[in-house]
C-alpha cells in the first residue's frame, strides 16, 4: 500500500531497542521495554536472550503483544542477559528476515545486533564485504555492521568493535549481545538518535527512552554520549570513544513527535518542549477564534501550549477511536476517506458555527489533513485556522525517517498558500526554524540538532543514489 493512502500519512522513524545485563527476569523485562518503545516500531518485534553461552531468539511480524505470548517468554526465560528490537523499516522490506535482533554464530560464538537508525554507506560496505566473500542473509543496513564486526574480531573483542563502527556513516544506536553476557551500546559520533543507560536491581539497562525505564522502574543513568560505544559486563560499564569529535546533530524531530512525551531526551522532558513550541507558536502566528484543538494525538501538547500563551481556551473537538488497529478490511475506492473517519470523528455540537485553530505537528503528504478539515467544513465549522508546531518539511531525511524522496513532502511542492488553498484553510502557518530552535530550550540549539529536513543542510553526506531498496540490489 502506496504510504499516502494510509489511514494516517504520518512521518516513521526507524526502530526502538532495548538490552539489559544479567538479570534473573531478562526475557520479561524487555518483552515491557519494547512494550514501552511501541511508538517507535511496529512492523515487526524480537528478542534475543542467552542460554548457556547460545544465543537463542524469537522475532515476528506485527506489535509486541502480537508476536509474544506466555509461552514463548516461557522458552526465552534466562538468568543471563537479553535485547529486543521494535522496527519501522528504513533501509530494507518490512519481511520478516530482515526482523531483529539479527543474529549470527561464528567459530563457536554468537553475537545479536539490535539497530535504530539508517546508515548512509550501507549499501557501499555491502558491496566490498561481498567481494572479499561475505554472504548476506538480509536487505537491511545492520547487517552490515555485524558483518564488519566479526571480520575485526581477530584485533580482539574491544578493537573489533572500534574497526567497525568507524567505518560506518550515517545515524546508529546499536545494541548488541554476545553468547558470553556482554551487553553493549553504541551511538554514531553525530549523536542523531536518542540511546540511555539505567540501573535496575543493580544490573544496567539500555533503552532508546527513558518511558522504558520507568515502566521498569529503573534508575535513569544518563543518556550515552555522541560517538560512545559503552560495554556491560561482569565488571560493570566501561566506555570507548573511537571517534574524533564532531558537531553534535541531534534528530530535532524526536522532539516534535516521534517520543513519547513522559521521555526526557537532552536534559530535557519531551511533553514540556512540545508545549514550548505552541507558546511560541502562538507568539508568532496569533489569531483570534473560539478554541484550540489538535488533531489527537500528535498534536496535543502543542495545542496546550498555544492555549496557553494565547488565552484561548483548549478542547478536544475530535475524539480517537482507541480500539482502532493499525490494519482493517480496506474500504472500496468510492468510500476511500473511511479509514481516517475510523480514527477520529468531531464532536459536531461543540463545533458548529465555531472559529477554531487547529494546531498539528508537522504535515507531510497532507492527505489526511485535507480529508479532516474536509469533514469539519460539512458539519458546519465557520473558519478553521491551522497553525505547525515545525517549519515545513521540504527536504528528504536520510538518517532514519521514511520520507527519503522530495516527491512524499507536499510542502516541498506548494507554497504555503498553495498549500492553506489545498488544505481548505482560511489560515495557515508553520513554526519558524528561529522559533522552534529557540523553544526546545537547549543552550547554542543551532550546534546541536541536525534540521537537514527544514534546511537541506546534511551533516553526513551521502549517495545521492541511496534509496530504501540500496541493499536490495
Amino acid at each position: 500500500m502506496n504510504p499516502s493512502d494510509s489511514i494516517e500519512a504520518r512521518p516513521r522513524e526507524a526502530c526502538g531497542i532495548f538490552g539489559i545485563h544479567r538479570h534473573p527476569e531478562s526475557a520479561r523485562l524487555v518483552y515491557f521495554g519494547l512494550y514501552a518503545l511501541q511508538h517507535r516500531g511496529q512492523e515487526s518485534a524480537g528478542i534475543a536472550v542467552v542460554h548457556d553461552e547460545h544465543i537463542d531468539f524469537h522475532k515476528g511480524m506485527g506489535l509486541v503483544h502480537d508476536v509474544f505470548d506466555d509461552a514463548i517468554l516461557d522458552r526465552l526465560a534466562c538468568e543471563c542477559s537479553a535485547i529486543g528490537h521494535v522496527r519501522y523499516s528504513t533501509t530494507g522490506g518490512s519481511v520478516l528476515a530482515n526482523a531483529q535482533p539479527f543474529v549470527v554464530n561464528h567459530r563457536g560464538r554468537s553475537y545479536g545486533v539490535a539497530h535504530n537508525g539508517n546508515l548512509v554507506n550501507a549499501h557501499t560496505l555491502k558491496q566490498e564485504l561481498e567481494e572479499d566473500g561475505s554472504i548476506f542473509q538480509t536487505t537491511m543496513d545492520s547487517e552490515v555492521f555485524l558483518h564488519l564486526f566479526v571480520k575485526n574480531l581477530r584485533h580482539g573483542f574491544e578493537q573489533a568493535l572500534v574497526n567497525s563502527v568507524t567505518r560506518l556513516q550515517g545515524a546508529y544506536c546499536f545494541v548488541v549481545l554476545t553468547s558470553r553476557g556482554e551487553v553493549v551500546g553504541i551511538k554514531d559520533p553525530n549523536g542523531f538518535r536518542p540511546l540511555c543507560l539505567g540501573r535496575l536491581h543493580g544490573r544496567y539497562v539500555l533503552a532508546s527512552e527513558s518511558c522504558a525505564l520507568d515502566l521498569l522502574e529503573a534508575e535513569f543513568v544518563r543518556e550515552l554520549e555522541p560517538g560512545e560505544i559503552v560495554i556491560i559486563d561482569d565488571t560493570g560499564v566501561r566506555s570507548l570513544f573511537p571517534h574524533q569529535r564532531t558537531s553534535r546533530t541531534f534528530c530535532i524531530f524526536e522532539y516534535i513527535y516521534f517520543a513519547r512525551p513522559d521521555s526526557t531526551i537532552y536534559g530535557k522532558n519531551v511533553y514540556l518542549t512540545r508545549k514550548a513550541h505552541g507558546r511560541q507558536l502562538a507568539k508568532e502566528a496569533p489569531v483570534e477564534a473560539d478554541l484550540v484543538m489538535p488533531f489527537p494525538d500528535s498534536g496535543n501538547y502543542a495545542a496546550l501550549g498555544y492555549a496557553e500563551q494565547s488565552g484561548i481556551p483548549f478542547d478536544l473537538g475530535m475524539i480517537r477511536n482507541h480500539y482502532v488497529g493499525r490494519t482493517f478490511i480496506q474500504p472500496s475506492q468510492s468510500m476511500r476517506d473511511f479509514g481516517v473517519r475510523m480514527k477520529l470523528n468531531p464532536v459536531k455540537e461543540l463545533l458548529a458555527g465555531k472559529d477554531i485553530i487547529i494546531i498539528e505537528d508537522s504535515i507531510i503528504r497532507g492527505t489526511t489533513a485535507r480529508t479532516r478539515v474536509k469533514a469539519l467544513r460539512e458539519l458546519g465549522v465557520n473558519r478553521v485556522h491551522m497553525r505547525i508546531s515545525c517549519p515545513p518539511h521540504i527536504n528528504p531525511c536520510h538518517y532514519g525517517i521514511d520520507f527519503s524522496t522530495k516527491g512524499e513532502l507536499i510542502a516541498a511542492s506548494k507554497t504555503v498558500s498553495e498549500l492553506r488553498d489545498f488544505l481548505c484553510l482560511d489560515s495557515l502557518h508553520y513554526l519558524s526554524l528561529e522559533g522552534l530552535l529557540a523553544s526546545t530550550g537547549v543552550a547554542e540549539p543551532e550546534n546541536h540538532f541536525c534540521k537537514a529536513c527544514f534546511d537541506g543542510c546534511y551533516p553526513v553526506l551521502f549517495d545521492q543514489s541511496l534509496t530504501k531498496e540500496c541493499m536490495e540490489i
